[in-house]
């Protein structure tokens, strides 16, 4: 029977979700990291969450990563730092007087120096990094080695130092004894120079080495429109009545005119990454031949800002919320025809297998977790080059496809019928982390 547990920062949202935090014990100033306490409590299924206890670094207002207006904290080096020591230091049984891990899982730059620490503290405990999003690094300038108690001698470049900066996802990729990405694709895409972002010779150290795989990540349960309590109305494979009442649901919430054409869905962060700007430059294509376009999401304030104008132009045909609400994007999902995720990379990617459980045909370059879970012409819509014309070809057949009712209605069942269940990928990390363990 395995025992796992998490560390989290002791953000006030994750205190105000835990009822019962007992302080199990501390970890120690390192450096300019403050001191701060380790809490134990529980989710409400009974899995032990450790968390982090230090308001001078986690209680803030706006997100874990910045402030309200979106500007990074300056101390985030300090704030992710002393994250990863004290899990390094939980791991090897120096706080939890009860407990020590065989292994440690660690996610992202922000977690990316605990296999880091783990090595400067002298522990042999066996460390997995999952990269999300290889662009995203946790980049510092040199001083940040002194302010976080890593050794001088770690900073060149088989260690900690990308093109004069310190990055904590190197110290990960450097330390870790595995190294897992969130798609098959994708571990192979990011030992390439379009997709490596400076980091692929290492990388494909690591694949040569057999310690690179990509593991595909899963969606919850929670994703059967035949049970999904926030929709307008439940239906199930076959039950188009009850996938348009949501479509109906959806134009009406938005403010769109009553239409028989196809409603294309776009729920995604808005950023450069997603391809935002190609569906902003086919949206006259797609309401010139009759569709209409939702939007939700948030990111970079000149993508938000041109959206809500395209929808000032348009807004009998473009629907626009800027924020996320869960509710919402089940909606959407489930009201849609077709869902536009034209990303120029994505690891994985969730929102093409919330939509076909939903019965929303994906229209999805063929990239990462993309070309893993879309099956072009049966479940989805592929394209290769994130250019607007090989994006342009998919809508186009995702029209002609709209029209052909047979058709329609086969690809949906296909879409409909997939399973993106965890089991698979929660097996694939059980045997990884066995053969970690016992090496």
């Amino acid at each position: 029977m395995s025992d796992v547990r998490i560390l989290l920062p002791g953000y006030s949202d994750v205190i105000e979700q835990l009822t019962h935090i007992e302080i199990v014990g501390e970890c120690a100033a390192l450096a300019e990291m403050p001191a701060c306490s380790v809490g134990r409590a529980a989710t409400r299924d009974g899995l032990p969450v450790y968390v982090l206890l230090c308001p001078q670094l986690y209680d803030r207002p706006g997100n874990p990563y910045g402030d309200d207006s979106g500007q990074d904290w300056p101390d985030n080096d300090i704030r992710f730092a002393r994250l990863a020591s004290a899990a390094a230091e939980l791991a090897m049984g120096m706080v939890d007087k009860n407990w020590a891990a065989d292994l440690v899982h660690a996610n992202d730059w922000q977690a990316a120096l605990v296999p880091a620490y783990l090595a400067w503290k002298g522990a042999k405990t066996p460390s997995v990094l999952t990269i999300h999003n290889l662009a995203y690094q946790g980049l510092f300038p040199r001083e940040t080695l002194r302010r976080i108690g890593a050794p001088e001698n770690s900073f060149h470049i088989d260690g900690l130092e990308f093109y004069d900066k310190l990055s904590f996802l190197k110290g990960g990729l450097i330390f870790a004894s595995h190294l897992t990405t969130v798609s098959g694709t994708y571990a192979r895409e990011i030992t390439t120079p379009e997709l490596g972002c400076g980091l692929e010779g290492l990388l494909s150290k690591r694949s040569n080495e057999a310690r690179l795989s990509g593991i595909l990540n899963g969606i919850d349960e929670t994703w059967d429109p035949r049970f999904c309590p926030q929709l307008a109305q439940q239906f199930g494979a076959g039950d188009w009545q009850g996938k348009q009442a949501n479509a109906d649901y959806v134009r009406k919430q938005f403010g769109l005119a009553v239409s028989r054409g196809p409603l294309f869905g776009l729920v995604a962060r808005l950023v450069h990454q997603k391809g935002i700007d190609l569906v902003l430059s086919a949206a006259d294509e797609i309401i010139g031949s009759g569709g209409q376009i939702v939007v939700t999401g948030s990111g970079e304030p000149a993508l938000e800002n041109a959206l809500v104008e395209a929808h000032r132009r348009r807004p009998d045909a473009i629907g626009v919320t800027i924020g996320f609400n869960d509710a919402q994007a089940r909606r959407i999902f489930a009201g849609s025809d077709f869902t536009l995720m034209p990303s120029r990379f994505e690891p994985c990617g969730l929102s093409q297998m919330y939509a076909q459980r939903f019965g929303s045909l994906p229209i999805g370059r063929q990239t990462g977790g993309l070309a893993e879970t879309i099956e072009d012409g049966e479940t989805g819509f592929l394209f290769d080059k994130p250019s607007m014309e090989a994006f342009l070809g998919s809508v186009r057949r995702a029209f002609t496809t709209f029209d052909t009712k047979g058709q329609l209605d086969s690809m949906r069942r296909s879409a409909m019928a997939k399973s993106y269940s965890w089991a698979l990928s929660a097996a694939r990390y059980g045997t990884l982390y066995r053969k970690l363990v016992t090496a």
